[in-house]
C-alpha cells in the first residue's frame, strides 16, 4: 500500500529547511494564497439570494430582541427611578 502526501504543495526540503530570505517567504506565502483561492466555490445566484434572504431574516429578528430588551429595560428604570425624563423648561 503506498502513502499519499496530505497536501498536493511540495513542502520543505527534507532537511526542515524552508523558504531562504525575505523574498523566498514571500514567494512561498503568495503561492500558498493562490493554492487555496483556487479551491474556493463561488455561489450560484440562487445559493446567494438564499444566503441574503437567510441573513436579512435573523438581522430583523435580533433587532426585535434587543428592542424589545429595551423597551423592558426603559420601564424597569422608569418604576425604580420615576420616569419624567428631562425637566421641563421654564
Amino acid at each position: 500500500m503506498s502513502q499519499t502526501p496530505l497536501s498536493d504543495s511540495p513542502g520543505p526540503a527534507s532537511g526542515g529547511e524552508g523558504p531562504r530570505g525575505p523574498f523566498g517567504k514571500v514567494w512561498l506565502f503568495l503561492r500558498q494564497v493562490f493554492d487555496e483561492l483556487r479551491k474556493v466555490i463561488v455561489p450560484t445566484r440562487r445559493e446567494l439570494v438564499n444566503y441574503t434572504a437567510v441573513v436579512m431574516v435573523f438581522v430583523v429578528i435580533v433587532i426585535l430582541i434587543v428592542s424589545g430588551y429595551d423597551w423592558v429595560f426603559d420601564q424597569a428604570s422608569q418604576l425604580i427611578f420615576g420616569g419624567g425624563g428631562a425637566a421641563p423648561a421654564e
